[in-house]
This record gives C-alpha cells, structure tokens and sequence, in this order.
C-alpha cells in the first residue's frame, strides 16, 4: 500500500452526529478544517455549518443502506469517516453484572446499535470508493471490547458488541486495504467521556478519568489526523497507543 500523506481531508462524513460526542466531534472538525464538506448521518436533525449536508436515517435499520447509498452519490466522496453510533443503556436497560442478567433482547439490540450501525455505513460507502481516493475510517469503540483487556467481566452485551465491532474494523481494513492504494482504518476509544452514554456511571469515575466531550472529540481528531499506514487495522487509545484486541 502506498504512502498516503496526512493533507487536511475535503470532505468528512460523520455518523451518529446527533449524539453528544457526535455534535462535539462535528464542531471540533468544524474548527480544524473550516474548508472541508461535512457530511452527517443521524436519527435525529443536526445543522452546525453552511456547508454541511444532513441524512436523516437509522444506521441500525437494513433499509438504511440503500438510502444511505443513494444519498452518497449526491455528495463528494468523503476522504475521512468517523462512525460515533453505540449504545450502552437505555430504558428498561443497564450493563448486566452476571450470567443471569442476559437476555436476548438487549444483545441483540447492543448488536443492532453497536455494530450494524457500523456494518450497514461500510456497506453503503463501499461501492463509491475509488482506488486513487484515500479514505480513512474510524469507528469508535471500547476499551472493553478487548478481550485480552477483560479482567473484571460483567457488562455482557457490551463487552461482545464491542468485539464484534472490533472485528468489522479489522475486516474492513483488509478488505479495502486490498481495495484502496491508501486506506486507514482502525478503531478508537475516546475514554469515558461526559455523555447520556457515561451518566449512570459517572458516580463511579475518578474526576480526572471523565473527559469533557470537546476535549475528547479533539483526542479523537488528532489520533485520526496522526494516523499511519502502520495503524489499520488496529484498536487504538485516545492518545493513540496500541489496545490489544
């Protein structure tokens, strides 16, 4: 694979840009690159710049691919895309804490969210792509979707979207690595940052160990912009540091 170089992206695709590391990570590429087309995918409206361009669609939903597709043509072709869709809880919902807990309901819905989300963007970006066109991608994750990291347990549904998820992310990076003479794609945990996603929890985090959502969408952005062709592939921190899958 050649060497692609690190030149301000034109044109950035963000999806689940309604959530509050969404808006965050859309203001924040907003204020790097004022010169670039943002591109936004959510359930929800989001309008932050003049030169921005909105899908309304659930990512999570089959019928999502074919429109997102269809709307993809209409737009220039991204050379960065950041997916930020995930779920963790909601109503009715909070991470299990032992075997017991599980049900079918909420992995299925963890997947459908954490993980389809993901899978159905690259399905409808994927036949835009062109071979002289560098993308790169980048899906955030969690720290504890790694396996080898797993010493504590719990938080079944979550911990195996997130594996999956982490296991899209090498897929694609092989596949379009094969596809793209410059292509990155990794994964990347922001860190508990302070969102709807983090709030039952927070009670539980060191002050410093919670981050403000500017100060992890600036994180995020400069992992991204400092990105290697040694990284694809690759689970990654939000200073960038290699996390074993």
């Amino acid at each position: 694979m050649n060497q692609p170089d690190n030149s301000p992206p034109a044109c950035i695709l963000v999806a689940g840009a309604s959530g509050g590391l969404g808006v965050a990570l859309c203001r924040e590429l907003i204020a790097r690159f004022p010169r670039a087309t943002l591109l936004t995918v959510s359930r929800g409206e989001v309008q932050l710049a003049p030169t921005q361009s909105h899908l309304k669609t659930n990512l999570s939903d089959p019928e999502s691919v074919a429109a997102t597709a269809q709307w993809l043509q209409s737009q220039p072709l991204p050379n960065w895309v950041i997916n930020c869709c995930g779920t963790l809880h909601w109503d009715g919902h909070l991470p299990e804490k032992n075997l017991l807990q599980c049900t079918d309901e909420a992995l299925l819905r963890s997947i459908s969210v954490n993980v389809l989300s993901h899978l159905h963007l690259a399905q409808a970006l994927s036949p835009q792509l062109r071979r002289q066109s560098p993308l790169t991608w980048a899906s955030l994750s969690a720290k504890v979707g790694s396996i080898e990291d797993n010493g504590l347990g719990g938080w079944y549904s979550y911990r195996m979207s997130k594996a999956a998820l982490n296991m899209l992310v090498r897929n694609l990076s092989i596949e379009w690595g094969r596809k793209l003479d410059s292509c990155r794609v990794v994964a990347v945990h922001p860190g508990t940052t302070d969102t709807a996603l983090s709030k039952p929890f927070q009670k539980n985090i060191a002050v410093d160990k919670l981050y403000a959502p500017a100060l992890s969408a600036e994180r995020v952005v400069s992992v991204i912009a400092g990105l290697q062709d040694s990284d694809t592939g690759k689970l990654l921190f939000w200073d960038g540091t290699t996390i074993h899958w």
